[in-house]
């Protein structure tokens, strides 16, 4: 009878484990249950996401600040490099990625987009004294960047641009786009290829040393990753980037970072992709 008893209450006890932790499970399901988010960010792309001595500022920051108090959210900022992107969603690290994210249908299967709230553009960026590329076809044989977890040197290599054109460029693997400008400033390399934002962020860096050469050949939509499956999340976050769009905020934040560069800003709000 004693084990009977026993065996009762141990059932008992673990019902009641898994009550509270289906409980904390369904909770923390969704972002929009949560108090504070942790939103990943690039830390060395100037203008969009970098760790300076004031802090991680940029394009991005300010997008990721606005959504998370839209939503009435502690936000805690964290690094995440286009090689983690995917796994620091699944595994819990951020809860949201805003990192020059572009929204494209192979990493749909593993994300869930909000957005876009931005649209952009691949362009190509070479050293100031370069007039041997003007063009994406202009980097046949040429030693291009290639940037672990980005897309942008595969647009050029396996044609995924506007014209389905392929080049045969020689890629050159590195692990960020700052590691990308030290060595085209070196020589080590003849380009770097991709969204027009990310480069008129190393340009105002950099000055005079670098130059786009303004050949834009893809469309790139920034979207708001978040961990696959959260569709209330994502609706939250989607009406969070129609009120930037109708306060004026996002222009404020695209003027700030990119209006010394001379990139037009476009003032309707790009359409939500779905949050599938």
């Amino acid at each position: 009878m004693r084990v009977s008893k026993y065996g009762v209450a141990l059932a008992a006890l673990a019902t009641g484990s898994m009550v509270l932790s289906g409980c904390s499970e369904k909770k923390d399901s969704s972002i929009a249950d949560k108090d504070k988010l942790v939103i990943g960010v690039k830390y060395d792309q100037p203008s969009l996401g970098l760790k300076t001595a004031n802090g991680v500022e940029g394009f991005d920051v300010d997008v990721a600040n606005y959504i998370a108090k839209k939503m009435g959210k502690k936000v805690e900022i964290k690094e995440a490099k286009s090689a983690n992107r995917e796994s620091f969603l699944a595994n819990g690290t951020v809860d949201l990625v805003i990192a020059t994210y572009s929204i494209t249908a192979a990493r749909k299967p593993k994300v869930t987009f909000a957005g876009p709230y931005i649209i952009t553009h691949q362009d190509i960026m070479v050293r100031a004294n370069d007039s041997s590329i003007k063009d994406l076809a202009s980097l046949k044989g040429k030693k291009l960047c290639a940037v672990q977890g980005s897309n942008s040197w595969k647009n050029i290599t396996e044609g995924t641009n506007k014209t389905n054109t392929k080049v045969a460029a020689e890629t050159v693997p590195a692990e960020g786009y700052d590691a990308c400008i030290t060595q085209l400033k070196g020589g080590t390399i003849d380009a770097v290829s991709t969204d027009a934002t990310i480069l008129a962020g190393f340009v105002n860096r950099e000055g005079s040393k670098l130059k786009v050469v303004n050949s834009p050949f893809t469309d790139e939509k920034y979207g708001v990753g978040l961990k696959k499956g959260d569709k209330k999340g994502c609706e939250e976050v989607n009406k969070a980037i129609t009120d930037m769009y109708k306060d004026g905020s996002a222009k404020t934040f695209w003027d700030k970072w990119f209006g010394k560069a001379g990139l037009p800003f476009e003032t309707a709000q790009p359409p939500a992709e779905g949050c599938s």
